[in-house]
């Protein structure tokens, strides 16, 4: 079967998943990426089965100082760069 390039992608271009020096495995930045720039949604919130993590919300780990946040907008969370990221692992401040 070929997988044609608009089918579903767990991460947009430019981000993998690799070994953390914070906890377990993270995600992380293969290349350069804006200040600003939406990753994608984290989770969905669903009336029947509650937040749901998506594969780029699944791997995020916890910093004092973040080079990403997630915004909430109606029934998802999206993830935003707060900074230029030069292949790093991406952080946020977890609030709860």
């Amino acid at each position: 079967m070929m997988i044609k390039k608009n089918n579903y992608r767990p991460l947009t271009d430019h981000l993998t998943i690799k070994e953390s020096d914070i906890e377990g495995l993270g995600l992380f930045c293969t290349d350069e990426i804006e200040a600003g720039v939406c990753l994608g949604i984290t989770h969905v919130l669903n009336d029947q089965y509650g937040v749901i993590r998506t594969p780029l919300g699944g791997f995020i780990n916890h910093s004092d100082t973040p080079n990403c946040f997630i915004l909430q907008n109606d029934d998802t969370r999206l993830l935003y760069t707060v900074r230029k990221i030069k292949q790093e692992e991406l952080t946020v401040f977890y609030r709860f």
